[in-house]
């Protein structure tokens, strides 16, 4: 059984490498809001669409990390890199083919999604750019899934602070045509955080070319692409890859709706969304740290501490959130103001930041309750649950946004329904269903 400080250990170097790699959406957002609402407005468009794509990849490394954590918790540390290697090379391969179907078909979706014209061409500009990411970011998300199944997460905290030194860098330059860089605007942070993520797979691949021992953990052979193996990755995979892609998919659709409310409704949205991503660092990176403890703890023969682990993890994610929502309620325009300096547009912005304050007290309890079932290797229950969610969540973001036209504060209220449903279907779950007898 976990203790809290081994759970802290784990969680820490997680909470500060999301807290590293989120500041590059911070500074894309802070920076573009000083270009105007429609660059704004934009690259949270074009940011949502890549996010999309990317959580396919996300998703198969989560499924990976379940098995590497189970492999680890077993002391099967050769079968570690077998997992590691071929997910990466599937990854590369999907990246290949995600890069040029995103390509042909992106112009003709997003032409549908966006109704005005300024927008539309600016989302295009900057996500013609932002797909060479794929590349970097599908192979960066294996070496996070390799450090977190073994629990060796300080690497995490490294290499996001040299991701987002990189990309607050080149937004700098870039956008604004600093230190003899042209002045490109979106284009530049697109351009930024494809860099940014070109470094971070540099220093992935030195640190662990220095620092792991390649014999123990079976890399030492390059091996050919071995069916047996990846059918076995993706059987827990497949899951999750269609989880991540539909919670983010909706999140594409919350936007939508937003954007026929207005370009300043999608601005505040945007606006918005970023503190609210910001706020939800700590409860993910408790909620990975849930996801791998519990796959190793089962792996050990744990299985009777499960339900006492998760609540352990909830019970801190609950008081670090009580802490940031005391913060977020008690200086708003201060939080607000990092990414406008216009009066009118912090002011507006207000209203939606205390409904996501709401719903993120519920979120710091129900994430880490759902991620603890996909650490028990039961990741199509998972989706299921998701999914069942995620119906009535789309559903109600175009009735509220597109039919009755709810100000953008009315139409955050839908995370607040979103997580107590997710809250209560995962107990129900862990409390009644035969989670304990998955075999991986």
């Amino acid at each position: 059984m976990y203790t809290n400080k081994e759970i802290w250990n784990v969680s820490y170097p997680i909470f500060l490498g999301l807290l590293a790699q989120n500041i590059i959406n911070v500074t894309d957002t802070a920076f573009l809001g000083r270009v105007g609402e429609v660059e704004l407005g934009a690259s949270a468009m074009g940011g949502l669409f890549y996010i999309c794509v990317f959580t396919i990849a996300f998703g198969f490394s989560i499924g990976s990390q379940i098995l590497i954590a189970r492999r680890n918790g077993e002391g099967r540390y050769k079968d570690v890199g077998p997992v590691m290697i071929q997910g990466g090379t599937f990854l590369l391969g999907l990246a290949v083919v995600l890069f040029g179907l995103t390509r042909l078909l992106a112009p003709s979706i997003v032409r549908l999604l966006i109704s005005s014209d300024s927008i539309f061409d600016a989302t295009m500009e900057f996500l013609n750019w932002r797909i060479f990411g794929f590349f970097f970011a599908f192979v960066n998300v294996m070496f996070r899934a390799l450090y977190i199944g073994i629990t060796r997460t300080k690497v995490l905290t490294m290499n996001a602070v040299v991701m987002a030194l990189v990309n607050v860098l080149l937004d700098y330059m870039l956008i604004f045509g600093k230190f003899g860089m042209p002045e490109m605007g979106i284009k530049g942070a697109a351009v930024a955080s494809v860099m940014a993520e070109a470094a971070s797979l540099v220093f992935f691949l030195i640190y662990t070319y220095a620092k792991v021992d390649f014999k123990k953990f079976g890399l030492n052979h390059w091996q050919r692409i071995d069916f047996s193996l990846l059918g076995r990755i993706l059987s827990i995979s497949c899951f999750t890859m269609v989880q991540y892609f539909l919670a983010m998919a909706t999140w594409f659709v919350f936007f939508i709706a937003i954007e026929r409310l207005g370009q300043r409704e999608l601005a505040i949205a945007n606006i918005v969304r970023s503190i609210y991503i910001v706020m939800l660092i700590p409860v993910q990176a408790l909620s990975t740290t849930a996801n791998s403890l519990v796959s190793n703890l089962i792996g050990a023969g744990g299985i009777a501490h499960v339900m006492r682990l998760i609540w352990r993890i909830a019970r801190m994610s609950f008081l670090i959130m009580v802490v940031c929502v005391a913060v977020v309620v008690l200086f708003p325009h201060a939080m607000l103001s990092v990414y406008t300096n216009e009066p009118a547009l912090l002011v507006e912005s207000v209203p939606s930041l205390y409904v996501i304050a709401g719903a993120m007290m519920i979120a710091s309890v129900a994430n880490i309750y759902f991620n603890a079932i996909s650490g028990t290797g039961n990741t199509q229950a998972a989706l299921v649950l998701e999914m069942g969610t995620l119906v009535f969540y789309t559903l109600y973001i175009l009735w509220i946004g597109m039919v009755v036209k709810a100000p953008v504060s009315v139409c955050f209220s839908i995370e607040v329904v979103y997580y107590s449903l997710l809250l209560l279907s995962s107990i129900i779950y862990l409390k009644k269903a035969k989670w304990q007898n998955k075999k991986l």
